[in-house]
């Protein structure tokens, strides 16, 4: 009886800390939505221009990149929980009081900082993911990144609520704030212990980054460029060159982000059927042919259908992506999360622009084809995500 107890508690343990990862997805995903929805009301409110909200944007973004490059070591150091709880609490402090911003100067510090504590809860989340899917020995990380996807439109959702009720960003961002912060500091304590996640015994003496989590991390960049080019020029490509209606044009994005989220909950058992390198061709070839074939039937109908196939690809290939970086080795496993999640953001941030600079010369269409050229060289490149054999 005593030998069944001991062999429960670490199923309950492990079910606890996934549990309180999950939180950790929703929250950051809420955050982020919860700002880019109040982003008009902000620019309102403090009376900016298109450059100055162009530069606070930046700000978010450079925090995010910049604490990337360092809370790799501390979380390999300490234990990714042990990074990963005070970084939570204080995103959402700063998430609480980014409404105080009485200027452009104050804003974007405020942005700064929560870029800051978004990256290190990123990373630290993600590899504190890994930890637990390898205690689970299956596949998970998909969930997990669905959540991150229901955090988003949970933000957004809340986000458009305040707005229609009048509620101003202040509130809005209290409110989530404080939330955030409670949740991050309460669930924290279910993460599994920093025992699990021990110091190197032996230092690394590669100084570089490896080439495998190089090529890993530009397979991220290449769907987070797809991503990020969707989220931007979906709705202008139906728009102004397909010449849908106002409110039709936003659709294509709604499917493409409904269909991502829902295909990351089913992709961890695609991946336990068929195996991540399997999934990720697979899911390569539906998200280039998809968008492909879509651009060339130039209809607004196969644009929608297309841009909701490409998010269908895209939902899996990034949480096999990480699961791949976070398993390559447990000694420097944060270090490797963060190298690939800063590729994975340059795409966000450069894709939107290059497919810009594309449209300009050649038309939205072909700039848009892009993404879908980088999708299936994403799935030639599919056996990069096979896990290393033990020993």
């Amino acid at each position: 009886m005593s030998e069944t107890l001991a062999a429960a508690r670490p199923v309950r343990a492990e079910q606890r800390a996934r549990w309180a990862c999950t939180t950790y997805f929703v929250l950051t995903g809420l955050t982020l939505a919860t700002w880019t929805a109040r982003i008009p009301a902000v620019k309102g409110d403090l009376r900016l221009d298109d450059a100055q909200i162009t530069i606070a944007l930046f700000a978010l973004a450079a925090g995010t990149v910049l604490a990337m490059q360092f809370v790799g070591r501390l979380a390999d150091r300490f234990g990714s929980a042990r990074v990963m709880v005070p970084a939570g609490v204080l995103l959402g402090l700063t998430t609480a009081v980014l409404g105080l911003a009485w200027n452009a100067p104050t804003l974007l510090a405020g942005l700064l900082l929560l870029g800051v504590w978004h990256g290190t809860v990123d990373v630290t989340m993600n590899a504190h993911a890994v930890e637990v899917q390898r205690h689970y020995g299956r596949p998970i990380m998909g969930s997990f990144h669905g959540m991150f996807s229901v955090g988003g439109l949970l933000g957004a959702g809340l986000g458009a609520l305040a707005a229609h009720f009048q509620l101003t960003a202040a509130t809005n961002f209290l409110v989530v704030g404080i939330a955030v912060t409670v949740l991050a500091a309460v669930t924290g304590r279910a993460l599994l212990p920093a025992e699990e996640h021990p110091p190197q015994e032996k230092p690394s003496t590669s100084r570089g980054v490896p080439a495998a989590i190089l090529f890993l991390g530009a397979l991220g960049f290449f769907c987070s460029v797809g991503e990020g080019s969707v989220a931007d020029w979906s709705p202008l490509y139906l728009h102004d060159t397909l010449h849908t209606s106002a409110a039709v044009a936003p659709i294509g994005y709604a499917v493409f982000s409904v269909t991502m989220a829902v295909f990351r909950f089913l992709g961890d058992r695609m991946s336990t059927l068929f195996g991540p390198v399997v999934l990720v061709r697979c899911c390569g070839l539906v998200a280039g042919i998809g968008l492909g074939t879509a651009l060339l039937l130039h209809h607004p109908v196969a644009a929608i259908i297309g841009f909701g196939l490409f998010g269908v690809g895209l939902s899996c290939i990034v949480p096999q992506v990480f699961s791949a970086a976070g398993n390559r080795d447990p000694q420097r496993r944060a270090r490797d999360l963060a190298q690939v999640s800063t590729l994975s953001y340059g795409g966000l941030m450069a894709g939107p622009v290059f497919i810009g600079l594309v449209a300009q010369g050649f038309g939205l269409a072909v700039g848009l084809a892009i993404p879908a050229v980088l999708a299936l060289l994403v799935a030639l490149s599919a056996p990069a995500v096979r896990p290393r054999r033990a020993g």
